[in-house]
């Protein structure tokens, strides 16, 4: 299967009723937002989707309904477990509801040594034959980085197609880029890097942001990929706050207060995350003011 991920794909966050059920209807309205605005891929049930935290019934619901409101967008479900048989089983779902590939974080809290890494993937990439493979790496929820040398080793897995880079380390994202092999492919993990990974031969973003301002998003990463860099720069700068904003806590949680000011979804999470504190609400309201131009109406 050929899978195209360069340009913008979201993240997408999962939405949950005020008793603490999937918000299937949210969700929805959440994908077509997305999808409205212009992205090209979308990601279900990753880090920002609270996927650790969701029964093996709602992923299949959030697939199923993802995959009904994608407008043909391809959709990669996130899969990664820090057990492979689990992350395997994850996989193999996915692709029999019509997955276009899958995002699979390295095993987190297990520490795997570069053997384990590579056995893992292999694992994974057995399970769900011809699916494509993303490998997410995010120290920062993991607990392990994976370095530019051990990805070479994954990229000898033809599975393997991509990386989503979130170790928010700017050198190493140079240095995988410089060692790209053909065929593969470089995404940006952090929004407020988007625009250095794509200057160091990155070819997309994997986006948060792009849940809440697809747009501008959009625009963003499609100015950076024509040359045009005084647009892109402008258009960094102008959601840049927003960005910030939404890491003041623990992704999602700033990320649902934004949705909920923006009618698209409510603002609960499920535990052992809760809900944005009153100074989290008040940034993240001020930036998405500023990101828009001021034109929210009800924001402030």
């Amino acid at each position: 299967m050929i899978l195209d991920l360069s340009g913008l794909a979201v993240a997408l966050a999962t939405p949950f009723t005020p008793s603490g059920d999937v918000d299937l209807p949210a969700f929805r309205k959440l994908v077509r937002h997305v999808v409205a605005g212009g992205v090209d891929t979308l990601v279900p049930l990753g880090s920002t989707g609270e996927a650790a935290t969701l029964l093996d019934a709602e992923r299949d619901a959030l697939i199923a309904a993802c995959l009904e409101e994608s407008s043909g967008r391809p959709v990669v479900v996130g899969t990664g477990h820090n057990a492979t048989r689990q992350a395997a089983a994850m996989t193999r779902r996915a692709q029999a509801l019509g997955a276009a590939g899958a995002l699979v974080v390295t095993p987190y809290y297990n520490k795997p040594t570069p053997e384990g890494l590579v056995a893992h993937y292999a694992a994974v990439a057995e399970a769900a034959p011809d699916l494509p493979l993303v490998v997410y790496n995010v120290p920062g929820r993991t607990g392990l980085n994976l370095t530019p040398t051990v990805l070479m080793r994954l990229w000898e897995n033809p599975r393997v197609v991509a990386v989503k880079e979130s170790s928010g380390n700017l050198a190493q994202i140079a240095e995988i880029a410089r060692t790209l092999p053909r065929g593969k492919t470089l995404l940006s993990g952090d929004d407020n890097l988007a625009l250095a990974a794509l200057a160091v031969g990155a070819s997309g973003l994997v986006s948060v942001l792009g849940n809440v301002l697809p747009r501008e998003t959009a625009a963003m990463i499609a100015a950076a990929r024509q040359g045009n860099g005084a647009e892109a720069l402008r258009l960094h700068q102008q959601l840049l706050p927003l960005m910030d904003a939404l890491f003041l806590e623990s992704n999602p949680i700033p990320l649902k207060a934004a949705l909920k000011l923006l009618g698209l979804a409510g603002d609960g999470m499920r535990l052992p995350l809760v809900p944005a504190s009153a100074a989290t609400r008040t940034r993240v309201a001020e930036a998405l003011c500023l990101a828009a131009d001021g034109t929210i109406p009800g924001v402030l």
